[in-house]
């Protein structure tokens, strides 16, 4: 007897046949093994499908193609040696599939890492030890009868893919291209140079000059392909469009394959790019929907989601406009329009654009509330008459609304409209449902995303300084770069630190790491230090007790650093660095120098471990610059050559307009690892303050040498009388304090700048004077706070090296 379920899983398994039937007469011999990936997808319910295949290297198994979300989630290799105990080698020697569930995967010897809802494996050989089919699924009962079924019919017709062509050493076919992944250089056939208006003896060999040609609103999913991380391998196909003098934009298809880093090679995209009108139309709705499919599975954002729904229908559906937008607290938020031009949509639309999208309440257009409440998609033809003006005037000529569910609710919806009267058929309905259903479930996936990004963005902001202060003598600049490998936190970090006697610390570092434990480690670094630098501790001193801190913390990671305490007076610096890279200095005259700074170990391996410091000299004009080494060492370049480049971008930077010279040095910057990079320039302080200083001995008469030495030395500065009984008020009161309340040596420092007179009195107490909060008539002290706190411009307490400084800043007239 038939059951009903083995009626269903029969009918699922025609349809495939019948899908790789289709595949066979209209997709063409490269195309077909991702196809037949994208398949199992469709079919067999697949996160991810790769097909892995012996390589250059007869002993590995190299993932030649791959569909779905990034395999790295799973963590599953480019290559697997036919000799070891993977799956896709067991199933490559063995001759049979290989089916894992959670529980196998989790002991087996050469799982990587599970994820902690677990999936399910399956490896199944590919007919004349062709390779094997290597198939990942989420769903929480894995691939069951019918997936089974489904892989092992795509797997035995599937082939290995044939290599992409290889252009000459010397000449490159006119309508392909090479693209250096890290570096963004690019080697462009004369034919793809001709499409985009360009003049190939002008053309730069910059990947950017192509981009700034391409529409805005297909820039993100252009550079979901340019910006591909290396370890996804495999087919890439894009349809974007591009700007022309003159003239409307033109569709253009690029097809590439992403080729692995090799021994001295970097990883580079080899493909094609021609004008999409001149190529034959050979894609059916079945196709469309698988290809949404792929695409949808690896949309990040919900931007990324929009521009795929876009890209998969507005074309076979002659569509003049395509809205998408997400329902968030019963309001419409529209993410994507297509055109974007203010002008072709609704006057009422145009009303309610607040900022860069529209944003309406669903109230306001009570047709669209209905459709979204019966969850199906509905279509108004030409001539509907019922339809307020804020859909009508979207498609004149028909109007097709696609909510988008996800679960048992609408997360969004998208509206299609055509000026001309349009007639929507079964064929057309189909492709509609089908694709609201993959992007509902894609946009309920991107809104997860787009909050964590916007929560890792928010951490990252707050662990980093909000702004650099204004220095006496210098100006500073900062930049930070997150990786562009997922959403981790990055550890990297600098800060700018004034101290007393117009010094300022620079500092900039990098934890070991991406994660949320790296970042809070690094705020806890960058908290230490600046606390450590305003005690008054010396620069090896500050960096000894962080690395301290470190060693003394139940964490495995380490930190490494830079330290650079700055004399804005003198122009001259104390270097101390921990396992970090050294600054570089720009001279006025253009030179540039590496700084021959000594180093320590990173921060956290040897608690007791010295850090040497190292003087620098700095004239006006000097520029000084601090990085991590995200900027300047990658996977193919060392140290010493990220640091002559460095050197040499600095030696051809104009130090005048310091953030064109750091934004010109970010420019290429490699994005596998996060970048901090810290500017710096010392001008000299223009006028130059006064300094006297008074060790106040412990004698009966202490206070009056103090006011005599005092009042000598204003005299010295040409002080006018006027201010200097407010100043000898305070000079008594704050060593008189010291004397009284204090044991040790007492200091008194004088400093003018301009017309402020600032007196500090330093002790070796931490305790802080504290301010009564009521004296009595009767009271014999308690009032000497209160009145330096009435005569000054403002006053306080800094800690000075186990002790304090009181100090107080009155004006006073020359």
């Amino acid at each position: 007897m038939t059951s009903e379920g083995d009626v269903e899983r029969g009918a699922g398994t025609a349809r495939a046949a019948r899908a790789l039937a289709e595949l066979a007469s209209v997709a063409g011999p490269g195309d077909r093994p991702r196809r037949a990936l994208e398949l199992a997808l469709v079919f067999a319910g697949a996160s991810f499908a790769g097909l892995y295949a012996p390589g250059e290297d007869p002993g590995l198994l190299c993932l030649a193609e791959s569909a779905g979300v990034p395999r790295t989630l799973y963590g599953l290799r480019d290559a697997y040696p036919v000799s070891g105990g993977s799956p896709v080698a067991d199933a490559h020697r063995g001759g049979r599939p290989v089916w894992l569930g959670p529980e196998e995967l989790a002991g087996h010897p050469a799982a990587r890492r599970v994820p902690p809802d677990g999936f399910w494996l399956a490896a199944l050989p590919l007919p004349g030890n062709g390779g094997c089919l290597l198939a990942v699924t989420e769903r929480p009962a894995g691939f069951g009868t019918g997936g089974r079924a489904h892989l092992e019919l795509i797997a035995g017709s599937v082939v290995r893919p044939a290599p992409p062509p290889a252009a000459p050493d010397d000449a490159l076919p006119p309508d392909m291209f090479t693209l250096a992944v890290d570096t963004g250089r690019v080697e462009v056939g004369d034919d793809i140079l001709d499409v985009f208006g360009l003049d190939p003896r002008e053309f730069d060999g910059r990947i950017e000059t192509l981009l700034r040609l391409t529409v805005p609103e297909d820039l993100p999913s252009l550079m979901s392909v340019v910006e591909a991380d290396h370890m996804s391998l495999g087919e890439r196909e894009l349809e974007f469009r591009v700007l022309r003098p003159g003239g409307a934009p033109r569709w253009l298809r690029l097809r590439g394959r992403l080729r692995p880093a090799g021994e001295g090679r970097p990883a580079r995209l080899v493909g094609t790019v021609a004008d999409a009108a001149t190529l034959r139309s050979d894609v059916t709705d079945v196709a469309r929907v698988q290809r949404l499919a792929a695409a949808l599975a690896t949309a990040g954002t919900v931007r990324e989601v929009g521009r795929a729904v876009v890209t998969a229908l507005r074309g076979p559906l002659r569509a003049d406009r395509i809205a998408l937008a997400g329902l968030e607290n019963d309001r419409l938020v529209v993410t994507v329009l297509d055109p974007p031009d203010p002008e072709a949509w609704p006057a009422v639309w145009r009303t309610e654009w607040r900022s860069e999208w529209p944003d309406a309440p669903l109230r306001a257009t009570p047709t669209l509330a209905a459709a979204l409440r019966e969850g199906r998609a509905q279509v108004w033809p030409a001539g509907t008459g019922s339809l307020e003006p804020a859909l009508a005037d979207v498609g004149p000529g028909g109007l097709a609304v696609l909510p988008l569910p996800a679960g048992d609710r609408a997360v969004g919806v998208c509206l299609i409209g055509w000026d001309r009267p349009h007639d929507v058929g079964p064929d057309e309905r189909a492709l509609l449902t089908a694709s609201a259903g993959l992007a509902g479930q894609a946009l309920n996936r991107a809104h997860a995303f787009d909050a964590e990004h916007e929560l890792v963005g928010m951490l990252q902001r707050q662990l980093l300084p909000r702004r650099l202060p204004k220095l006496p003598g210098a100006v500073a600049v900062a930049r930070y770069l997150p990786s562009t490998a997922g959403l981790e936190l990055g550890g990297d970090w600098y800060d700018v630190i004034p101290l007393p006697d117009h010094h300022v610390a620079l500092v900039i570092g990098d934890v070991q790491g991406h994660s949320a434990g790296a970042a809070t480690l690094m705020g806890q670094m960058r908290t230490a230090l600046r606390a450590y630098a305003v005690e008054g501790h010396p620069p090896d001193v500050v960096v000894a007790r962080a690395n301290r801190l470190l060693a003394e913390m139940e964490t495995d990671l380490f930190a490494t650093c830079a330290y650079v305490d700055l004399d804005m007076e003198e122009g001259t610096a104390w270097c101390v660095r921990a396992g970090h890279p050294p600054p570089v200095l720009r001279h006025p005259d253009g030179r540039t120098e590496i700084a021959e700074a000594e180093g320590g170990p990173p921060l956290g391996v040897v608690a007791g471990a010295d850090f040497p410091m190292s003087p620098l000299g700095l004239s006006p004009g000097t520029l000084l610059a601090l990085t991590t080494d995200g900027l300047v060492e990658s996977a193919d370049t060392d140290l010493d050559q990220g640091m002559d480049r460095l050197a040499r971008g600095l030696a051809a930077a104009d130090p005048g307009h310091l953030d064109l010279v750091a934004d010109a040095l970010l420019e290429g910057a490699r994005r596998s690892d996060d970048v901090a990079l810290l500017l710096v320039r010392y001008d000299g302080m223009a006028l130059r303050p006064l300094r006297e200083s008074w060790t106040v001995w412990r004698v009966p008469e202490a206070v009056r040498h103090a006011r005599r030495f005092t009042r000598r030395t204003l005299r010295a500065w040409d002080v006018a009388d006027g201010g200097v009984d407010a100043v000898l008020l305070v000079v008594s009161e704050l060593v008189t304090n010291a004397l009284v309340h204090t044991d040790g040596p007492v200091r008194l420092d004088l400093t003018l700048v301009g017309g402020r007179l600032r007196v500090a009195v330093a002790d070796s107490s931490p305790r802080t004077p504290a301010r009564p909060t009521g004296v009595g008539w009767e009271a014999t002290g308690g009032r000497g706070i209160l009145l330096v706190e009435a005569v000054s411009a403002a006053w306080g307490t800094l800690p000075v090296s186990g002790g304090k400084q009181v100090w107080s800043e009155l004006p006073v007239g020359r």
